[in-house]
């Protein structure tokens, strides 16, 4: 069966292939009766845009990429992710747009991440899990237009963001655990190379002064395992502990796999507060006193950034969402 063409659509809309080739590059000058005839007649040809002759003439790919300067084990293993990834699929989607899911976790994948995006085949960039000194920010610098799901540390001013106010939300959760009477309260952070690793322990930071010594806190770099690791080294260092502020609700549940391999009760001889509010939350024994960051709205707002300055935005505002503390059984 021939594959029915904008000629084929013209004809059966009664119009010109002008006026059809001009509604499918997106000109506003296309009359709402000539509209509403095109749309009926692609529906009824099943006509389908060609998008590499579309982007010889509007000069866009219809394409994003998404790049998370993370291993790949990472990505699978953390829920976030996938959410972030859904959401901006979904809203790209209502602009007849495509995301390429792209990793940058060492310098292979970086390099293969500067030649797509250079070689012209993406619109923007969306960024995630940015870590400090990433060289791939600056070689990204001349390519399309890139926002960030949360800051990039140094470049805040730089390229517009979306995040949750992540200070805010360690204060929360650390305020919640000294409301519960917890006087040893420890922390186990992600990487100090990331904003989430910094802020939160900031926020941990501006409630406990002096007490958020550092031999109260350990480093995580947000996986499972990473909790574990951490949770055990406190535990050595300070078996008095009464309460774990976990910067993630992925490697709170390896804290509480350490806890259990210690003996220790939760909440009874540990209060444990994760972050996030994620699936892992309400999966793990007992399911997490968290912090929830509404991550689809940053996605949503993330894409939104991204697709004004697609469409010639010269400037936008960045965005911080509020957090909100979730009261489960493990605090």
């Amino acid at each position: 069966m021939k594959r029915p063409t904008i000629h084929d659509v013209a004809a059966a809309a009664g119009v010109s292939r002008g006026t059809v080739s001009r509604l499918l590059n997106g000109d506003k000058y296309v009359s709402p009766a000539a509209r509403v005839a095109i749309e009926r007649a692609i529906s009824e040809t099943g006509y389908v845009v060609n998008r590499a002759a579309r982007s010889l003439v509007t000069q866009r790919t219809g394409t994003v990429a998404m790049v998370m300067s993370e291993p790949h084990a990472k990505f699978f293993e953390d829920p976030n992710y996938s959410t972030l990834t859904r959401v901006a699929v979904r809203k790209l989607a209502e602009r007849d747009m495509s995301l390429v899911m792209m990793l940058a976790g060492d310098e292979g994948d970086r390099e293969r991440v500067v030649r797509y995006v250079r070689g012209g085949h993406a619109d923007g960039v969306l960024l995630v899990s940015t870590h400090a000194g990433d060289p791939l920010v600056d070689a990204l610098a001349a390519g399309p237009p890139a926002v960030s799901c949360g800051a990039v540390i140094g470049r805040e001013t730089v390229i517009p963001y979306a995040a949750t106010d992540e200070r805010l939300g360690a204060r929360q959760m650390t305020e919640y655990l000294v409301g519960q009477g917890r006087r040893r309260i420890a922390m186990i952070t992600g990487p100090m190379d990331t904003p989430g690793g910094i802020q939160r322990l900031e926020g941990f930071a501006d409630v406990l002064g002096r007490k958020a010594s550092r031999k109260l806190i350990a480093h995580g770099d947000w996986t499972q395992a990473s909790g574990e690791r951490a949770m055990t080294e406190l535990l050595e260092r300070s078996p008095d502990i009464d309460a774990v502020f976990v910067a993630s609700d992925l490697m709170a549940a390896g804290a509480l796999a350490a806890l259990r391999a210690a003996g220790r009760s939760v909440p009874g001889d540990v209060a444990v507060g994760g972050f996030d509010d994620s699936s892992v939350a309400v999966s793990t024994h007992p399911p997490l006193t968290t912090i929830r960051q509404p991550l689809a709205e940053v996605a949503q707002e993330t894409v939104r950034l991204l697709l004004a300055l697609i469409d010639g935005a010269e400037h936008v505002e960045s965005v911080i969402l509020p957090t909100e503390l979730v009261i489960r059984e493990s605090a």
